[in-house]
């Protein structure tokens, strides 16, 4: 029987671009309901071929998934369309900050209220209550977001993702480019609407310190493979994870040993 409290559930995929170059070849995890996972793994590792899965954003990209399951909400992921899965709450944030940039900022957060056709006083409410999480995104609503900075852009998009009411979002590489500072009141923000609200949240970042110091689990992927799976609190205490698995310098009597062996 299924477990109720499992929202995403992705068991043992394997992925292609253009029926040819393999992308993922065996990558499983679950995410419990009000639960953040962290996915972690070195540039190349398949994070984000992981990520365009669960949203069925590879086939936009010439990308199949060949083997494998991914249910969402006890759902196929892979009959439903990235639109459906959006207003049924799988909400992606993709890499890159990808905001409306001849659009205000207020204006793109409201492009995620009409997505999911809220009403005005929905979208209203939904606006203030984005403003109480990213006060900056209030002081610059009336800038254009090709304006602003960085951190400012990686605010709205994850603003417009959350006006989309998700119940699981899914994030690529937030910490991208941006400053130590910033990457931190990001991460304390998703850790609070999950501790608010309840609200699911998977992460892919090559910033692992930053990622298990927020995330409740952690997945780490090597080459398109799980291979490491555990409570992110254990993980981070690890300096062989961090080492051999996460591309940090190792002190002298670092050994590679596994956590949990994901099959």
């Amino acid at each position: 029987m299924p477990d109720n409290d499992v929202i995403l559930a992705v068991d043992t995929i394997h992925a292609t671009y253009n029926h040819a170059i393999t992308a993922l070849h065996g990558v499983s995890f679950e995410i419990r309901r009000g639960e953040i996972l962290a996915l972690l793994g070195a540039n190349g590792a398949g994070k984000t071929t992981t990520l365009k899965a669960v949203s069925n954003l590879l086939p936009a990209e010439r990308g199949q998934v060949n083997a494998g399951t991914i249910r969402y909400d006890g759902a196929d992921v892979s009959r439903r369309k990235p639109g459906s899965l959006v207003r049924d709450g799988l909400v992606p944030v993709l890499e890159g900050r990808h905001c409306f940039k001849s659009l205000t900022v207020e204006e793109n957060l409201v492009a995620g209220g009409i997505g999911r056709s809220g009403r005005r006083t929905e979208i209203s409410a939904d606006l203030e209550r984005i403003y109480s999480y990213f006060p900056r995104l209030k002081e610059k609503r009336r800038t254009l977001s090709g304006l602003t900075s960085g951190g400012e852009q990686q605010m709205t998009a994850i603003g417009r993702a959350l006006m989309s009411r998700p119940r699981l979002l899914v994030l690529d590489e937030p910490s991208m480019g941006l400053a130590p500072l910033i990457v931190q009141d990001i991460f304390q923000t998703l850790r609070k609407l999950n501790r608010e609200s309840g609200l699911s949240i998977l992460v892919a970042e090559q910033n692992s310190a930053v990622a298990l110091r927020y995330a409740d689990h952690a997945t780490v992927l090597e080459n398109g493979v799980s291979v490491l799976a555990g409570a992110a609190a254990d993980l981070r205490q690890r300096e062989d994870v961090r080492a051999f698995y996460l591309g940090q310098q190792p002190s002298p009597a670092a050994k590679p040993t596994r956590l949990h062996a994901v099959a």
